[in-house]
């Protein structure tokens, strides 16, 4: 059987056909794009893609390379680092405007025009050509092939450059950027001219939603504190100045482009790209717009709309009954921990553990083969949980293969033991045998 996530893609596409906007005038190649072609990919975390209409059709990355090439300095020159050089503030400004923050001289954030020149200049390289090589390596990677320069729109870009040159050189001017200005606006315009389809994008965001590892070569590109800091600003700056209305409706860290590509990254889930050339008045795609506002809730995208993780994170609670040894339990209560454990579900264990009365005749077993990742914290407050159960006087055994809750979080007196201490000899077959019950 086939996914129906393709079939529904493709109504989504019908439903948000609607004509509106132009292309991008002031670019000669971008104003010629054919206005009809419209796709969305949608790229999981696993590195399965669904996909409807024109994805495999190139077009030039645009102003959506920015929010990968800050995640490259973040990581070359730290968060300390490239804050001295860039904000991270929205600027309610169109992304070309010729401004400065008045207080500190730096550009408001990495996203707008002025930003983006200064993070492609804090990448690592020798030269202006090393920076641009590295910067093309990490988003081919990031995309899973290699990415070309579309020449064509680099040329045209080029000739219509001045603005960005004016702001080069005022960066160079305030000491922001170092280095010949010219070359920073040459190299980031190849940078933008970089040619992507619908499906790289969807890819390429997709690192970004699973902590910075691409989810089908599995290389771990970025580090997943890097990835925090980029889609915080993505959220909040990633549409210029219609990013509040886009928080509003949308509620994904999303970047937008000329070319007609906008991305949309929803953490630990999925990446989401769309292609359509037509812009509408803040330079960002219109049917793209619809198209995210059509998901983000008919499908339950928006940040804001989650299941709480505290209401999943207890898989199952059930009491098994034992054969009667002497010395060990009569029945086991078997408390099985599921998904992502952050501090509100590690709370929700935990509570939950708390509230169990020792008897002597029950033995608690903490089933953890279903949890996928543990937060510090969470581990911390379990271990302490499960420290704290031993102290009460309850008998306590973990269930943990994989090592999500290391025994050196807990105290050597106050360990808990395997299933096979706590068991009476032949009560049961294995740990396996627990997902019977």
């Amino acid at each position: 059987m086939k996914s129906p996530l393709p079939e529904y893609l493709k109504h989504v596409l019908t439903q948000c056909k609607q004509d509106s906007g132009q292309t991008a005038q002031y670019i000669p190649e971008l104003a010629s794009a054919n206005p009809d072609h419209l796709g969305v990919a949608l790229c999981t975390i696993d590195g399965d893609m669904y996909a409807a209409g024109d994805t495999e059709v190139e077009f030039a990355i645009e102003s959506i390379s920015k929010a990968f090439v800050y995640a490259i300095a973040l990581e070359d020159r730290g968060f300390d680092g490239v804050a001295k050089k860039v904000g991270v503030e929205p600027s309610g400004d169109p992304f070309n405007q010729l401004s400065l923050d008045p207080k500190t001289g730096r550009p408001d954030n990495p996203l707008i025009n002025a930003g983006a020149i200064t993070t492609h200049t804090l990448v690592n390289g020798k030269t202006p050509q090393d920076r641009y090589d590295r910067v093309a390596d990490v988003l081919s990677r990031c995309a899973g092939r290699k990415l070309r320069v579309m020449e064509d729109v680099y040329s045209s870009e080029m000739k219509t450059a001045d603005r960005n040159r004016a702001l080069a050189y005022m960066l160079h001017m305030t000491g922001i950027i170092e280095g010949d200005p010219m070359a920073a606006v040459e190299y980031y315009t190849r940078q933008c001219s970089l040619a992507v389809t619908a499906k790289d994008l969807a890819v390429m965001t997709a690192t970004l939603a699973n902590r910075g590892r691409q989810p089908v070569t599995k290389e771990q590109i970025f580090s997943p504190d890097v990835m925090v800091r980029v889609q915080s600003v993505m959220l909040t700056c990633g549409m210029y100045d219609y990013a509040g209305d886009w928080v509003t409706a949308v509620g994904i860290p999303s970047k937008s482009g000329v070319g007609g590509g906008i991305i949309g990254s929803l953490p630990g889930q999925v990446g989401i790209a769309t292609f359509s050339p037509q812009l509408e008045e803040h330079g960002n795609s219109y049917r793209g717009i619809k198209i995210f506002e059509h998901m983000s809730d008919k499908m339950g995208l928006h940040l804001l709309k989650v299941v709480p993780p505290s209401q999943s994170a207890v898989r199952r609670d059930k009491t098994v009954k034992l054969p009667s040894r002497p010395g060990h339990p009569a029945n086991l209560r078997v408390v099985a921990v599921q998904g992502a454990v952050n501090f509100v579900a590690a709370e929700h264990v935990s509570r939950h553990l708390v509230s169990i009365q020792p008897k002597d005749d029950v033995g608690i077993v903490l089933d953890l083969r279903a949890v996928t990742m543990m937060y510090d914290v969470g581990k911390m407050l379990l271990a302490d949980t499960v420290e704290g159960l031993i102290a009460d006087g309850h008998k306590v055994a973990l269930i943990d293969p994989d090592g999500v809750l290391p025994k050196d979080k807990m105290g050597a007196a106050d360990r808990p033991g395997t299933l096979k201490e706590l068991l009476p000899q032949g009560a049961v077959a294995g740990e396996n045998q627990l997902g019977e019950f």
